[in-house]
């Protein structure tokens, strides 16, 4: 029996992706293969997670240098990782918490951000994803509370 001719669709050049969010795509197909091959090698995951903050501009290459020691003495038994081209901490498989870098897609603060699998549930409603443009003292302090709240060790 034949079956009808496929039609192609036309993407709306509004919701085509941008250079930066493809070359972020292609990044973290690499990134699975890379993950398959290394076995989740925790060593070899913070090696590749350093290499991508080595790559960045300053001052954001500082600030991720600065996140990246306060959670490891936070949560140590969190997996460094790259996650679509950022450093990222992950939990049984599931990213918890990323940087990502002001430059990577151009904007004016970094964000340091949480995704669903960290247990920061607070009533109907919590905020998953922070601006981050210096740390301070307070902000240190901050994120050291989320991520401890984030993997449950609060």
């Amino acid at each position: 029996m034949n079956q009808p001719a496929k039609k192609k669709t036309q993407t709306p050049k509004d919701q085509e992706f941008t250079e930066s969010e493809r070359a972020a795509m292609k990044e973290r197909a690499k990134e699975l293969k890379a993950e398959a091959r290394s076995n989740k090698n925790k060593a070899q995951g913070e090696s590749n997670l350093l290499a991508k903050i080595a790559e960045m501009p300053e001052p954001d290459r500082s600030i991720a240098t600065r996140i990246h020691e306060i959670i490891k003495a936070t949560a140590p038994d969190l997996f460094p990782k790259t996650w679509y081209g950022m450093p990222a901490y992950a939990k049984d498989g599931k990213v918890i918490c990323f940087f990502q870098s002001a430059q990577k897609f151009e904007v004016r603060y970094c964000t340091f951000g949480f995704n669903d699998a960290a247990t920061l549930d607070e009533g109907a409603m919590w905020p998953t994803g922070f601006a981050l443009i210096e740390l301070t003292p307070a902000v240190e302090q901050r994120i050291i509370d989320l991520v401890k709240k984030a993997v449950g060790a609060n």
